[in-house]
């Protein structure tokens, strides 16, 4: 039987996908029930094909269907909005979730985001951070298929892998399956940092993994699945649409910033070695327009040069720690992210270096007095890593406080790799 599409509908699906030629390849993964959609054999691309780009592997099974979509301002096609491009092709759209910052993406970091609707498209818009953290029942009463495109950073207190553990669970409540169009990670080929404590879990450390888990959403759907992360061990029906020519190894620039916050290549680079700042007296550049690339203190003039000056920004950081004060210490705006790449591990030597310099060592990790939302303890993973660094201890020793349980992590990784 010939195809559905409207004319209309072909014509959006050619400029929006120039490549529609390919078949559709089943593969079984380690997930019970989960099915992995390759794309067809091609030439290298220049630059990896995001699973959401590959139209052709997807509409059609989508035709028919009654979907609900998480996605937030990076879940584009080209320069579309993945829910434009998919209304316009004919996709029966019924919910859109947003996770943190929104579903445009303007809502300043761990701001409550409320329920609305849509100006463009008419469908109701559903917030998941806050109160609601998944799907109701009866919303996914009215559902057939649940869509994920969203892109994320590799970090385990990035707050979106929490996201797509509870998307999985309402699925897996409900009986629905879950479609995740793949996109790569840029930090992909960062594996490394302390494993969470079981008794540190909370909103930024869901899962016992590094801090730079170095996997895909898809692939981390599997490991969810694969190690009985759901609630009572249970399934959830994974559909994965895979990136095209992709390998962790390889440099990703993000065509679209993932979060307000993060709004540089640099910064998301960046991201996995500095973020544990939060849980000091540390100023990592909210507050500026290079957040995520700096850090100082007021109380750190006279040992740096180099100073900023944190104030509210709406829509990024309204209330900074440091606010109006004049901040000194490093800038990492031109740091040499080939270094990183070329070391494989988290930078601790920032870390170590302003507390060593910091005049009032005993109030480095004392938050009473920020307003930052940050626990070190929990953004760590660990409880050591604070202790060590006030006793003294080098990077050495500090690396090798991680191991077995590093180790360990990296070879259960394996078994959930889509890509080399």
């Amino acid at each position: 039987m010939k195809s559905c599409l409207s004319i209309l509908s072909l014509l959006l699906l050619f400029s929006i996908n120039g490549n529609c030629a390919g078949s559709l390849h089943r593969k079984s993964t380690v997930a019970a029930d989960s099915l992995n959609i390759q794309p067809a054999a091609s030439a290298p691309a220049k630059v990896p094909q995001t699973g959401a780009e590959q139209t052709a592997l997807y509409l059609e099974y989508l035709k028919g269907k009654k979907a609900g979509i998480l996605v937030n301002q990076t879940s584009v096609i080209g320069k579309t909005p993945l829910v434009d491009s998919l209304v316009a092709m004919g996709v029966d759209i019924k919910l859109i979730f947003g996770p943190e910052h929104g579903f445009r993406g303007n809502a300043s970091n761990g701001a409550k985001v409320s329920d609305s609707v849509d100006e463009k498209t008419g469908i109701p818009a559903i917030s998941l951070y806050g109160k609601l953290k998944k799907p109701t029942k009866e919303q996914m009463a009215g559902l057939d298929i649940m869509i994920f495109d969203i892109q994320d950073v590799g970090a385990r207190f990035y707050t979106y892998i929490n996201t797509l553990g509870h998307i999985m669970e309402a699925c897996a409540e409900n009986g629905k399956e879950l479609m995740i169009l793949d996109r790569p990670n840029p930090n992909g080929f960062l594996v490394d940092g302390p494993l969470l404590e079981d008794h540190l879990h909370s909103g930024i450390g869901m899962y016992r993994i590094p801090i730079s888990h170095g996997m895909t959403i898809g692939e981390f759907a599997q490991m969810i699945n694969g190690e009985g992360w759901l609630p009572g061990k249970a399934q959830c029906k994974l559909k994965i649409i895979k990136v095209a020519d992709y390998r962790h190894d390889m440099p990703y620039e993000l065509p679209v910033m993932p979060s307000p916050n993060l709004n540089t290549q640099q910064s998301i680079m960046l991201y996995p070695h500095i973020c544990m700042f939060e849980g000091t007296i540390i100023s990592q550049g909210r507050g500026t327009y290079m957040p995520f690339t700096v850090l100082g203190a007021p109380q750190l003039k006279g040992k740096y040069a180099f100073s900023f000056k944190p104030q509210s920004i709406k829509g990024m950081s309204e209330t900074p720690l440091h606010q109006d004060q004049e901040c000194y210490g490093i800038d990492l705006r031109k740091y040499d992210m080939a270094k990183l790449r070329k070391s494989g591990q988290i930078n601790l030597a920032w870390l170590i270096e302003m507390y060593k310099a910091y005049p009032d060592q005993a109030r480095f990790f004392d938050m009473s007095q920020s307003k930052q939302m940050g626990n070190f303890d929990k953004l760590a993973g660990t409880e050591n890593l604070k202790k060590q660094i006030i006793a003294g201890a080098s990077e050495k020793e500090i690396r090798a406080s991680w191991e077995p349980g590093l180790s360990a992590y990296k070879t259960m990784r394996k078994k959930y790799l889509l890509y080399p």
